[in-house]
């Protein structure tokens, strides 16, 4: 994969926001990257795709309002992430699941910038 691919933005959110951990791997002419969300389902997930950002916002609903924690190391908050698209990747295959609180994004790479095996004769 190239270095800038699929290269994370600055969170520029003035809200409270959790920027979810999560790799980002390239196999096969794919990018998958996968953010771990814990407590957002897929309802409650946007994913979009913007001029030239990959936006993801989850939002995670409190239940524990009235709760006082005496530890809390989970953090707390909506999530919000971007990254910024190459264009190397097709914008038109572009898939999702949310599964157990871990969402994974594959995008495909444009046909010219998959790798590609050079057969030697000889």
């Amino acid at each position: 994969m190239e270095q800038n691919t699929l290269e994370r933005s600055r969170n520029l959110e003035n809200v409270r926001t959790v920027r979810p951990v999560g790799n980002i791997a390239e196999q096969d002419g794919k990018v998958m990257l996968r953010l771990e969300m814990p407590g957002v389902t897929k309802d409650n997930v946007e994913l979009k795709i913007e001029n030239d950002q990959l936006i993801v916002r989850g939002k995670r609903h409190a239940k524990e309002a009235d709760v006082r924690f005496v530890l809390r190391e989970r953090p707390h908050g909506d999530y919000f992430q971007s990254f910024t698209l190459e264009d190397t990747v097709d914008r038109d295959k572009v898939e999702a699941a949310m599964e157990q609180g871990v969402l994974t994004v594959t995008l495909n790479l444009k046909e010219a910038h998959k790798p590609r095996k050079i057969q030697i004769n000889g």
